[in-house]
This record gives C-alpha cells, sequence and structure tokens, in this order.
C-alpha cells in the first residue's frame, strides 16, 4: 500500500511520489469519529489465546457491519490491581496492493521481521491486519504470525482499493465486488497458512459509509477503526513516532502503526519506546479480540440487567 518514490526516470518517480502521497495519507490519517459500538470494556487478569473462536460484536442498526474504535475510557486502575489494569491494543497494517509484486521481487520489503521478532522478545500482544497480496507475497511469515499464540490475524482487503468514492484518492472497489474483496482476503489468508483469521475487518483509509457496512454485513465482520495514529508511514524519527502514540493513548485505546520496511522503517524502534513507557503507566497490552470480547459481555450485562431488573455483581 505504502509506495517509495523512484527517482531513475523523473516523471516515473514523481507518479510514484503522488501515488505514495495518497495512500499514506489514507492509511495514517484519523477516520471521523463514528457512533457504532464504542461499548464498555472489562478488562481481565490475563489475555485468552488466539485461535479460539474470536468474539464479533453485534450488527449494528438496520444489520450494518457493526464498528469498533475503541473500549470506553475506564478509570486508571488503582495500584497493584493488574486484572483492573486500562487496556491499550497495538495493532499493525500489513500493506501490499495487488500491483506491487514486480516491486517486491526488485528487493523492496513490504514486511518487517525485525518488528515482529521485538513484540515476541517484549510479550506484546498484537493484532495484525493483512491485505490479501501481502498474504500471498510473504507466506511464511504469514503463517508464523498466525500460528504465534501472542498474535492475531485480521482482514484488510484484498488489494487496499477503497471502499468509499472519495478516499484519499485510492482507487475503489465496486459495491458489488466488496465482499468478495473481503472474502478473497480470506481466502488468502487460510492458504498463507493462518488456520483461524479472526473476523475482523480494517478498511483501507478506514474510509466507509452505509453502503459499505451494508455489503459487508453478510460476512459477519466487525469492522475495526482505531482512535490513536502512530504516524510511523515515511517517519524517519522513532521518538516522534513514539511521543504521537503516547500523547494520543487512553484506557481502552486503538492504536494503528505499520509492518512494512520500505516505507515505515521507525517502527520497530519505536515500539521499544512506546511499550514499556506505557507498561510503567499501567497499561496492559491485548489483541483487539479481548477488547471487543469484554465490550460484548458488558454490552450483555447491561441488556440483561434492563431486562431483568437491579445489575448484577461483575463476575470475576
Amino acid at each position: 500500500m505504502i509506495i517509495r518514490a523512484r527517482t531513475r526516470n523523473t516523471r516515473t518517480a514523481l507518479a510514484l511520489l503522488a501515488t505514495a502521497t495518497l495512500s499514506l495519507t489514507a492509511c495514517t490519517a484519523a477516520p471521523s469519529p463514528t457512533p457504532h459500538q464504542r461499548l464498555a470494556a472489562t478488562p481481565k487478569d490475563r489475555t485468552a489465546p488466539a485461535g479460539r473462536q474470536a468474539p464479533t460484536l453485534a450488527p449494528g442498526p438496520q444489520g450494518l457491519t457493526p464498528v469498533f474504535t475503541s473500549a470506553p475510557r475506564t478509570e486508571q486502575a488503582s495500584r497493584g490491581s493488574a486484572r483492573a489494569a486500562p487496556t491499550v491494543a497495538l495493532t499493525f497494517d500489513a500493506d501490499m496492493t495487488a500491483d506491487q509484486g514486480p516491486r517486491a521481487a526488485a528487493g523492496e520489503h513490504f514486511d518487517n521481521p525485525p518488528l515482529v521478532d521485538t513484540l515476541r522478545h517484549l510479550k506484546v500482544p498484537a493484532t495484525f491486519f493483512m491485505t490479501g497480496r501481502w498474504a500471498e507475497q510473504y507466506p511464511a511469515q504469514t503463517r508464523d504470525i498466525g500460528r504465534d499464540p501472542l498474535f492475531e490475524v485480521a482482514n484488510h482487503s484484498y488489494s487496499h482499493y477503497a471502499f468509499t468514492p472519495r478516499c484519499y484518492g485510492l482507487p475503489t472497489v465496486a459495491p458489488n465486488r466488496m465482499r468478495a474483496e473481503v472474502e478473497r482476503t480470506f481466502t488468502a489468508l487460510r492458504e498463507s497458512g493462518v488456520e483461524r483469521p479472526v473476523p475482523y475487518f480494517r478498511f483501507p483509509g478506514g474510509c466507509h459509509d452505509q453502503r459499505a457496512l451494508r455489503e459487508l454485513a453478510p460476512t459477519g465482520v466487525t469492522a475495526v477503526q482505531w482512535d490513536v495514529v502512530g504516524g510511523d508511514a515515511f517517519a524517519k524519527d522513532p521518538e516522534a513516532v513514539a511521543r504521537q502514540v503516547l500523547q494520543g493513548v487512553r484506557p481502552g485505546s486503538v492504536v494503528v502503526l505499520h509492518c512494512t520496511r520500505s516505507a515505515a522503517p521507525a517502527t520497530e524502534h519505536a515500539v521499544r519506546i512506546i511499550v514499556p513507557e506505557l507498561r510503567k503507566r499501567g497499561f496492559r497490552f491485548v489483541r483487539v479480540s479481548e477488547q471487543i470480547g469484554a465490550a460484548r459481555g458488558a454490552a450483555e450485562a447491561r441488556r440483561d440487567g434492563v431486562a431483568a431488573g437491579p445489575p448484577a455483581a461483575t463476575p470475576n
């Protein structure tokens, strides 16, 4: 998805740079706030292993695909209470468009193994949103990430085309092809060795409207947005990326970063700054599925409480 301009030919370089700017903006711009499913979360003591049936949110109004942006802002846990610690989910977009195969063959790196190694070394759960094209380009890495219980793999479309007419200049997916785009990606993930990709979808650029949510409803996915933009794409200064994340994170946040060496070279170093600082502040790192599961459980508890009388005590 993210493109680095070449300089051998001026015209080609300018064209590539223009495309890069559009794609970069689409991948890092903060989406407009959505009213869908900002539900209460009840953090738990430990994260459930990846591979279990991942929770989804109930359909939105008129049966539309539900949208999750972040868990609600819970109060900071009292010192020493790990079970009640506020959560934050780091998410990484593994981006590659359908036409970037020749560039990968020429040596451009759309992957980032050092980042994955650092997450493992720091024992940080994370959610990777992969395009189908990335999974096909890097099947061994896709399988390796997908089989690690620390991580979960979700859907970021096949070609990284936009699902709305105006999305930072990205090419668009026709409405009658939106569902197929998502299903093709799940197929690519499974064929690359991810046995149980989680049923979450991230719109390219975060761009969506009611038509897109309606078209994807039959797939059963929950659309996952974010509330903290890492700003790592094209960034050279990892400390600047870390500052932006640390300034934006609140309890329940979802942070969007990238897993692409060629255009997000500072991300791995930034993560090494972000993780210990957030842990010092009392945050607990979780995968998106834990946030969604807790949100769903809290919503069901509230619903049952309204139907049956006074709310019951929160279970341990």
